[in-house]
């Protein structure tokens, strides 16, 4: 969260587990969601920043400070996604 800030992102609420249920038209979500809950959230008109990193191997799966995240190559990418049925 500290690196959004230093974005100069204003955060109206940070969550480590998403209720999708609470997601309005409207909102935006930023983070690294499953394409399934990503399309859930611009299904109910929200919009959903992708916090996208170039991670090398030995930092996949820890906590990265704001300095690292920079270091990856941190940024947020907006995406439009939506689910197509499969037949």
């Amino acid at each position: 969260m500290i690196w959004v800030e230093q974005q100069g992102i204003k955060v109206d609420q940070h969550v480590t587990h998403l209720d999708i249920d609470l997601i309005q038209s409207g909102d935006t979500v930023i983070g690294s969601l499953p394409v399934n809950l990503a399309a859930q959230v611009c299904g109910k008109g929200a919009a959903y920043l992708h916090l996208s990193l170039t991670l090398p191997e030995h930092l996949r799966g820890l906590e990265l400070s704001a300095a690292q995240m920079t270091e990856c190559g941190a940024r947020l990418e907006r995406y439009e996604i939506k689910m197509i049925d499969y037949a």
